[in-house]
């Protein structure tokens, strides 16, 4: 559970970036993270700076804010052995992209399903 859930915040991590825009396309779209083993973690970004995240049959949610360069997902409900909140570094991408992000592969897809 903390590695999966560890995917949704290394989500779109690479690139500094200083501003909420680095948000836009990812609101209302679906961010996935796939490890080397092919768990995936689904994430979900609301404007109203709220996320939920499924990995396999596990659910969180709680608030998402930009920190500088960094996202911080603050969880709803403490998730053992993970910062709370959990920070990282955040990179633009826009919606069909595929990238690297440590040891995840992450695509940025339409939609919320």
């Amino acid at each position: 559970m903390r590695a999966i859930l560890l995917g949704a915040v290394a989500l779109a991590f690479t690139t500094t970036v200083a501003s909420a825009d680095v948000m836009t396309t990812r609101i209302g779209n679906t961010t996935i993270t796939k490890d080397a083993a092919g768990n995936e973690n689904h994430i979900y970004y609301k404007g109203d700076g709220t996320f939920t995240a499924k990995a396999g049959t596990t659910a969180a949610s709680g608030t998402w804010k930009i920190d500088g360069g960094n996202i911080c997902l603050t969880f709803a409900q403490a998730v053992p052995g993970t910062p709370n909140p959990a920070c990282a570094p955040i990179s633009e991408h826009k919606v069909g992209d595929t990238w690297t992000a440590g040891p995840y592969t992450v695509s940025l897809v339409a939609g919320i399903p």
